[in-house]
């Protein structure tokens, strides 16, 4: 395991001298172990580690990205951060993708080809699969592809075809049947967003019984707006019912009743769902956030978590930070002051360290109270006060709401990058005074105060732990543990 990266060489030795002072027979404590991949058996040895081989759970990720394989929007980092994280944590994991033709393979560590037949149903026959495996981050990767429709994810882009709906309910029926086919039986098969929503229905009305009694589903919801409607008709083409899903109180969409709604399928048919949010309560986004889907999480409120996404500490921590010009931590500040007058000079603000600089990151604009945010930038521009807002990911069409709002904006103190620049993302984040989260009532924005309050504010904030081993895991082993019980 040392030699293929999945640990280094103190916990391996730690783990070793752990299990030999155990004075226990190996094969007794670790079963099969000659059949496991190194990435189930270091999991199994973790949760030996942390008290019991049973304590931890066995996830399966159905989704349709992962850093740094496929990245796309915030899926990516999520799925690729949580699953470190639980690892360490003692929980084993495991991913289930498309086998893309645009993945970069080289880096996918032991990628080999399972020789075994799989086939899986779709259209009224069965479709034959090639299965690979391999190893990222020390997390086992099962790659799905489809050979008689091999186009499905022989592309130039993940999203964005007319027959999206059928490309990932393909794979979301062919990962079912893997699942099945292979024996594994996990504690939790954890899907993503509308693309892989439609594995509870097809669990819950198809799999459960075939040796997945004690498996069950959570979804997490990156983006509430995207749902996927389509024709009922169309689920027949995974082998399900259309008369038994199209129904209020199941697919049926709420507003446009002859279409079903494949996340809102997700949200029924699953036993938890986890909805990311950096700064919105769950009454929040049920309110004012819910994109139509309103009734349906009101009714399974009980299911619902609310969690923010971590951060990478190796990727985000200023005293380490490779894009910043200076370094810095919280016991030496230094940095900070030249960070901030590097990202003023960089987007042509008024060098000045003694003004107070704000940045906002702005990814789902639907989302944001403009005018609300429109009142605060007003409101302190006239006090000297410098804005720097950069949008996240690229827009497919011009947004003229968002155009709209960067007019109205326009001052000498603010500025708006709408490009894709990794450096300057870090510098933002490292350089800004105040990061600025969107929210709907301007009171509850951090106030302008004193530079010495700020200072303590920042110095108290950099000895939180805001990575994926904190909130964010610890929010999701809460939703295992629960549906467990059910």
């Amino acid at each position: 395991m040392v030699l293929t990266g999945l640990v280094n060489v103190e916990e391996a030795s730690n783990l070793r001298k752990l299990i030999m002072e155990s004075r226990a027979i190996t094969a007794d404590i670790f079963s099969g172990i000659l059949d496991k991949r190194d990435a189930e058996l270091l999991a199994e040895v973790r949760n030996f580690a942390n008290g019991s081989r049973r304590k931890g759970f066995h996830i399966v990720h159905i989704c349709t990205e992962m850093e740094p394989l496929v990245s796309i929007g915030s899926l990516a980092s999520y799925v690729t951060g949580l699953s470190r994280a639980l690892q360490r944590k003692g929980h084993m994991v495991e991913v289930i993708l498309p086998k893309y033709a645009s993945l970069d393979l080289d880096k996918v560590e032991g990628l080999r080809e399972i020789k075994a037949e799989s086939y899986s149903y779709f259209n009224g026959q069965l479709r034959g699969n090639r299965i690979w495996t391999g190893v990222i981050y020390g997390i086992g990767v099962t790659f799905i592809e489809p050979l008689y429709y091999s186009s499905f994810f022989n592309r130039d882009r993940v999203y964005g075809y007319s027959d999206d709906f059928e490309r990932f309910i393909y794979f979301s029926r062919a990962s079912l049947d893997y699942l099945v086919k292979s024996g594994k039986k996990p504690d939790v098969i954890h899907v993503h967003n509308w693309e892989t929503s439609v594995v509870g229905p097809l669990f819950w009305d198809i799999f459960v019984k075939q040796g997945l009694e004690s498996t069950r589903i959570v979804l997490t919801c990156h983006d509430l707006q995207s749902q996927c409607l389509e024709q009922p008709d169309k689920l027949a083409l995974c082998g399900l019912d259309p008369a038994q899903l199209h129904r209020l109180d199941r697919l049926q969409d709420n507003a446009k009743a002859s279409l079903v709604n494949l996340l809102k399928g997700g949200v029924v048919y699953s036993n938890k769902v986890v909805i990311v949010s950096s700064f919105h309560s769950k009454g929040r986004i049920i309110r004012d956030f819910s994109h139509g889907l309103e009734p349906t999480l009101a009714i399974h409120k009980e299911k619902l978590l609310v969690t923010p996404p971590g951060f990478d500490n190796s990727k985000w921590d200023p005293f380490t930070d490779r894009f910043l010009p200076k370094t810095y931590s919280a016991d030496n500040m230094e940095g900070k002051v030249v960070c901030k007058v590097a990202l003023q000079q960089q987007v042509t603000l008024p060098a000045n360290a003694s003004v107070a600089l704000v940045g906002c990151i702005l990814e789902e604009v639907s989302d944001i109270d403009l005018k609300a945010l429109k009142k605060i930038i007003w409101g302190n521009t006239k006090k000297n006060v410098q804005f720097i807002f950069m949008r996240m990911g690229k827009m497919q069409s011009p947004d003229k709401v968002l155009e709209s709002f960067v007019e109205e904006v326009k001052d000498k103190n603010v500025r708006f990058i709408n490009r894709d620049d990794e450096a300057l993302l870090h510098l933002i984040c490292a350089g800004s005074d105040i990061i600025l989260c969107p929210q709907h009532d301007p009171v509850h924005q951090v106030p302008i105060s004193n530079p010495s309050k700020w200072k303590r504010n920042i110095a108290e904030a950099m000895e939180k732990d805001f990575s994926w081993d904190a909130e964010c895991s610890n929010v999701h082993i809460s939703a295992y543990e629960a549906v467990k019980n059910l």
